[in-house]
């Protein structure tokens, strides 16, 4: 087992529950607004505001289920059947996030394409007010989660969708200000299927990328034969099979390999300089490497995936 990976094992853990403080201002802050806008959309009629409203819910929602697993993470490090802690519950958590977006914004899509016919009237004043409460209720949410959204995947996610609801907040105070202005009451569902479909794509990217993790594949950002061309180029390594490489969570890069050495090789050596390479050329702190005497691979009892 690589050198590294209680060190990591650490670092990743402490980076989830560092932001934990910031995570629940988030949470506090948004489940407010989220009240205060769905009962005011449904007062007013404003489909715009309600599918705010809804998006609102989605990041109260996501921003919760990163506390769950921060939580869980924090439980699981001293269960000794668990190996790997829990760290899978952020992807996992992640993937539900982006599913319960995508439906969000897709009800809403829907929704604004029946008004189209016979768009109904907007109270403008009161969606005018809480839209421009929740404008600022989301500029405080993503300044707290900005700074741990670069280190997780579960938060990105929460920080995507406050982002969204940021500039979504901003079409629905356009909208109103044109309906108090002009009484073109079809701007309220125009702005809706703007929000729907500025969420879209970046929920299915975030889907995506959960996704990736849970079947294993290797980092988009890391060439599988890259690394096995620098651990044959080890000195003393006659050969590399059985390679492996994917992602725990977020910044928590695996691999697993046999080495088979030359006859003279340093053991000690080789490991050396394989696991620093894995280290500080392709970032991967946690590495599983078996040595083996040169000899035919599959007298090893290897396992072909």
């Amino acid at each position: 087992m690589g050198a590294g990976h209680d060190h990591h094992h650490a670092a990743v853990s402490n980076a989830a529950h560092r932001h934990s403080g910031r995570l629940w201002a988030a949470f506090a802050l948004l489940s407010t607004l989220m009240v205060v806008e769905a009962v005011t959309a449904l007062r007013t009629g404003s489909l715009a505001l309600l599918s705010d409203a809804g998006h609102m819910f989605t990041d109260v929602l996501g921003i919760g289920m990163a506390l769950a697993a921060v939580a869980a993470t924090r439980r699981a490090d001293t269960d000794p059947q668990r190996t790997f802690g829990l760290y899978r519950l952020e992807v996992l958590a992640a993937l539900a996030n982006a599913a319960l977006l995508s439906g969000v914004a897709v009800y809403v899509l829907v929704e604004a394409v029946r008004r189209f016919g016979d768009p109904p009237e907007v109270l403008a004043g009161p969606v005018l007010v809480v839209a421009t409460l929740g404008l600022l209720a989301n500029v405080a949410a993503f300044a707290l989660l900005r700074p741990g959204a670069r280190e997780s995947i579960n938060l990105r996610g929460a920080y995507l969708e406050v982002l969204a609801d940021l500039l979504g907040s901003l079409g629905v105070i356009g909208a109103a200000l044109l309906i108090a202005l002009t009484d073109w009451w079809w701007a309220d569902p125009l702005v809706a299927v703007a929000i729907g479909t500025f969420i879209l794509p970046r929920t299915w990217r975030l889907g995506r990328a959960a996704v990736r993790i849970l079947v294993q594949a290797a980092p988009e950002h890391l060439q599988v034969t890259a690394v096995y061309d620098r651990l044959a180029a080890v000195p003393g390594v006659a050969g590399v099979h059985d390679l492996h490489v994917w992602t725990l969570t977020s910044g928590m890069e695996v691999a697993s390999a046999h080495l088979t050495v030359t006859s003279d090789a340093d053991v000690g050596a080789v490991l050396t300089v394989a696991r620093s390479a894995l280290r500080e050329e392709f970032q991967i702190e946690h590495a599983t490497l078996q040595v083996e005497p040169r000899a035919d691979p599959g007298d090893c009892g290897a396992v072909e995936w």
